[in-house]
């Protein structure tokens, strides 16, 4: 399997698990799962070469862990990043004092008048380092982090969780707890 072919599976993941999964007539339990062998036949019925070793390459070496299987590896679901409506199941977590959002250039004076908004997703992404938050701006252009003081929103009532590769998420950052980093 070469990189181009994993990153192309791994792209149509995200758009079937996490945003569209009609475009192939699956569809997601509450949780966001989706039966694996579902997943594959109708993957392939709609085009896409997709075998249970892709399937399993792609999970196993996705730098972000992006996807997960449940226990039995019946099932499987994107770990968060969902802008159709699914319950994850995180619990609520106290976050560190301080977490960063990367973001491209462009948004920053949005940001800092409107704050963090989840839009289409149902959570706001917030990275554990900057070298994160760093790569994920580049995603738009040239990047810019943002310090997000979490135990600071934390202490006044917002809540955070932590998915299952570690991406901290909450429903909004007021612009009031964010700092732009120089």
């Amino acid at each position: 399997m070469n990189e181009k072919e994993t990153t192309a599976t791994s792209k149509f993941l995200s758009l079937v698990l996490r945003h569209q999964p009609e475009l192939i007539g699956i569809k997601p339990d509450e949780q966001g799962w989706v039966n694996v062998a579902e997943l594959l036949k109708q993957a392939n019925a709609h085009g896409k070469d997709l075998n249970i070793e892709l399937l399993n390459h792609v999970v196993e070496t996705n730098s972000k862990k992006r996807f997960a299987f449940d226990e039995g590896r019946q099932k499987i679901r994107a770990s968060q990043g969902h802008s159709i409506e699914v319950e994850l199941g995180y619990e609520p977590q106290t976050p560190p004092e301080i977490l960063y959002h990367g973001t491209g250039e462009k948004s920053v004076s949005s940001i800092l008048n409107s704050g963090l908004e989840k839009r289409s997703r149902q959570h706001v992404h917030l990275s554990r380092d900057t070298e994160t938050a760093v790569q994920v701006g580049r995603r738009h252009g040239k990047p810019a982090v943002f310090n997000v003081l979490s135990g600071e929103m934390h202490k006044n009532g917002h809540v955070f969780y932590l998915s299952e590769n570690k991406v901290w998420l909450t429903d909004g950052v007021p612009a009031q707890f964010l700092r732009l980093m120089e």
